[in-house]
C-alpha cells in the first residue's frame, strides 16, 4: 500500500470518528457547556440551591402560590449540532400557579407557563419555536394535579423530598396524561420545588418542518422551578 494510500485511509477513518461522536444536541449558551436543567439535576449537573431553611416548626397545609424567581421551559435535543453546542433550552419567568395542601396532602395544584415569553437565546430559534407553538392561538401551558400527593414528609424534614405527582398537561391543543419527576425542600419559609416531564413532542401536533432552520428530535423534557410562597395577605 503507497503512502498516499494510507493516508487517504487514515483521513477517511478520522472524519468518519469525527461525524459519529458529535452529539445530537445544540445549545445558544456560549460557554460551551450544556445548560444545568431547571429541574431535575442529572449527574455531574446542578441547579440553584435552596436557602437555608427557617427554624422552628413548618406547616406544609394551607394555600401556596409560585413566587418570584420560578422558572419554567423545555429543552430538546437538536440533530446535527456542533460539539460545543449541546442544548436548545427554552425559558421563561412568566410562571403563575397555585396549590392546595389540606392533612400533608397535595390536593389542588395548577401552573400555567405564558409560551409567548419563551426565549432560547437565538431570534431564528425564537421565531420558529413561536411558530411551532402556534403561540398567537394558544398563549399558554398548563400542567393541573389529577391525583392527591402525600407532602407531609416536608413537614418533618429539611432535606429534598423526592416525590412523582400524576397530572395533565395541556400544550398548544392538546392534553395528554403526564407523571412529573418532582424534588421538593423547604427553601427559607416556603418550598423549593423542582421537576421534569418526559414529553413527546408529536403527542402535542408539534412538528418541525423539514425545511426549518433548527430540527429538533421528537422527544424532549418540560422542566419547572417553582419558589412556592404563602399567597399576599389582602
Amino acid at each position: 500500500m503507497s503512502r498516499s494510500t494510507r493516508w487517504i485511509i487514515v483521513s477517511v477513518v478520522l472524519a468518519l470518528v469525527v461525524v459519529l461522536l458529535a452529539p445530537f444536541v445544540y445549545s445558544e449558551v456560549q460557554d460551551g457547556r450544556t445548560p444545568p436543567p431547571l429541574g431535575l439535576q442529572s449527574p455531574g449537573e446542578g441547579t440553584a440551591s435552596a436557602a437555608p431553611a427557617e427554624p422552628g416548626p413548618f406547616d406544609v397545609d394551607g394555600e401556596w402560590v409560585v413566587g418570584p424567581g420560578s422558572e419554567a421551559g423545555f429543552r430538546a435535543d437538536v440533530l446535527d449540532a456542533p460539539v460545543d453546542e449541546a442544548v436548545l433550552l427554552g425559558t421563561t419567568s412568566d410562571v403563575t400557579g397555585t396549590f392546595r395542601v389540606r392533612s400533608g396532602e397535595l390536593q389542588t395544584a395548577s401552573v400555567t407557563v405564558a409560551t409567548t415569553s419563551l426565549r432560547t437565546g437565538s431570534a431564528v430559534a425564537d421565531r420558529q419555536l413561536q411558530q411551532a407553538l402556534e403561540s398567537d392561538l394558544y398563549p399558554t401551558t398548563l400542567f393541573s394535579l389529577t391525583s392527591p400527593l402525600d407532602v407531609s414528609e416536608l413537614a418533618s424534614t429539611t432535606d429534598p423530598v423526592l416525590l412523582e405527582a400524576s397530572g395533565a398537561l395541556t400544550l398548544r391543543d392538546e392534553t395528554e396524561a403526564v407523571t412529573v419527576a418532582l424534588e421538593a425542600q423547604r427553601s427559607g419559609d416556603g418550598v423549593l420545588a423542582t421537576g421534569a416531564i418526559g414529553v413527546r413532542f408529536s403527542d402535542f401536533g408539534i412538528a418541525v418542518p423539514p425545511s426549518a432552520p433548527v430540527q429538533v428530535r421528537d422527544e424532549g423534557t418540560v422542566e419547572v422551578r417553582l419558589q412556592l410562597v404563602r399567597p399576599a395577605t389582602p
